[in-house]
């Protein structure tokens, strides 16, 4: 595989262009590779984040005004830590398995088929849990909107979105310390 993830003929990778060679308009998305870092979170948060596995489907394409992801949670996996966008909007969907949806609104448990959305700016923190002995796969999908923040209400931490990249730090603002 090149620099920068995409596929090329012969990668073992079933695909198709149409027109521009540098990416592909079709692959099998259980056959993307895997990110490459597990998490962006700082620890001790990064670590609560094993048994997730994500497989960037967008990137591959090119795509760069939002992100998709195969996730497989593990069972006892999360998806993320509990939080909500300023302006990113995100949208999942359930391809297997039973995930329980964590929201402000408290617990829901999903089934293939079912889709869950959160609108920026509402301040609904979610994340999904796999409670259950069998592995969950969802489709997860959210837009890449300038200037957007993450809070956390469980923990302490912020996330900022500054020049594309996710920047971590307590709620009040001071840097993030993992020893503090």
């Amino acid at each position: 595989m090149p620099a920068g993830g995409i596929p090329k003929a012969g990668s073992g990778i079933p695909w198709a262009t149409m027109g521009n060679p540098s990416y592909p308009v079709a692959f099998v998305a259980a056959d993307a590779p895997r990110r490459t870092k597990p998490s962006n979170y700082p620890e001790p948060f990064a670590s609560r984040m094993a048994g997730r596995r994500k497989q960037p489907l967008g990137d591959l394409f090119g795509i760069t005004s939002f992100g998709v992801n195969l996730t497989r949670l593990a069972p006892g996996a999360v998806s993320a830590l509990r939080h909500a966008h300023t302006r990113q909007d995100e949208f999942a969907y359930i391809l297997e398995g039973h995930p329980t949806l964590h929201t402000d609104e408290g617990r829901r448990r999903l089934s293939p088929g079912m889709c869950a959305g959160f609108k920026g700016g509402t301040g609904n923190a979610h994340r999904l849990i796999n409670e259950t002995s069998d592995d969950v796969v969802y489709l997860e999908v959210g837009d890449r909107a300038p200037g957007d923040e993450g809070s956390y209400p469980d923990d302490d931490l912020k996330a900022l979105l500054i020049e594309g990249k996710w920047k971590f730090v307590h709620k009040d603002g001071s840097p993030y310390d993992p020893v503090r």
